[in-house]
């Protein structure tokens, strides 16, 4: 109960704050859009910029950590979108997305602040690995198998460069990009800078959670119950459970072990639903997996926390 109180309720407050600010008109739908954005685009890339260029790559890029996690990770792809075309007899672009919605923890809104809340600043270092990856695999494998459904055939350089500038125009992934440039040439930015992208950095979190909460009150759910009840299976307890039977098989240690459990217990997140609105399939399933997801793992997510070492 004490793990529920102190490091996750705090988180989900913050969240529902933001919906019960739109919902009763205290803070207007386009105001939310514009923090989205802010978050998105500027805030958190400054917070992935500032812990990348700062890490220690050598000690926190386990090959254990990111096995165990990505190809978790990957397995809950393929359930999700074999599952929505098999059992529930979609088409395969909308099985594509919705097997997006399996593949895309909230590794940063959600991830990041649970984990410090849980195990302190420290533990984050293991996160940003696995965040440092997370949008050009997640992205990677998502718009490849997207573009494939969509252009049955053999590999062309048009489906190639469709992807790479998919993928390349998202803020984070050039954040990250730029992070790790600075880390691996030790170069180190002025002290007034350094300043400035600390500030950006310490509102980046709050003002995400805030975001995201106005974002969910514009989500409604509308049928497709079943390939959402998949999803939400898939993401909270399937996902998670994959990646402390891999961590362990490669004896992951206890720190990179927890973040990997507990980043891969997420909720899905927004992307998923910028994923499916970017191909225009699936977006109900894609929008309510994320309400409910988000809604349900307040349980799962604290019954992780009594489970991991």
């Amino acid at each position: 109960m004490q793990a529920l109180l102190d490091v996750i309720l705090p988180v989900f407050l913050v969240i529902g704050f933001g919906y019960l600010s739109v919902w009763r008109k205290w803070f207007p739908i386009s105001g939310v859009d514009g923090l989205m954005k802010f978050t998105q685009n500027i805030a958190i890339p400054c917070l992935l910029f500032k812990a990348l260029s700062e890490l220690d790559l050598g000690q926190s890029f386990d090959w254990r950590l990111l096995t165990s996690f990505y190809s978790g990770a990957f397995i809950c792809f393929l359930l999700g979108m074999f599952g929505a075309r098999y059992v529930f007899k979609r088409d395969w672009q909308d099985s594509v997305a919705i097997g997006f919605c399996c593949l895309f923890s909230n590794s940063v809104m959600l991830g990041l602040a649970i984990t410090e809340r849980a195990y302190g600043a420290a533990a984050l270092a293991s996160n940003f690995a696995i965040v440092a990856m997370h949008a050009p695999f997640c992205y990677g494998v998502g718009i490849t198998a997207m573009e494939i459904a969509r252009n049955p055939g053999p590999l062309s350089w048009r489906l190639i460069e469709t992807i790479l500038k998919a993928m390349f125009n998202n803020a984070l992934l050039i954040a990250i990009l730029l992070g790790l440039f600075f880390n691996l040439f030790s170069i180190s930015l002025p002290t007034v800078a350094s300043d400035a992208l600390a500030m950006m950095t310490r509102v980046a979190l709050p003002t995400a959670l805030f975001a995201m909460g106005g974002v969910l009150y514009q989500y409604r759910p509308e049928g497709d119950m079943r390939p959402i009840a998949m999803v939400v299976v898939i993401t909270l307890l399937v996902h998670p459970a994959l990646v402390w039977v891999f961590g362990n098989t490669l004896n992951l240690t206890t720190g990179p072990f927890r973040s990997a459990v507990l980043t891969s217990a997420m909720a899905p997140g927004i992307n998923t639903y910028v994923f499916a609105n970017m191909y225009n399939r699936a977006k109900r399933v894609a929008a309510s997996g994320v309400l409910f997801s988000t809604a349900v793992s307040i349980l799962t997510v604290w019954g992780w926390l009594h489970v991991i070492p």
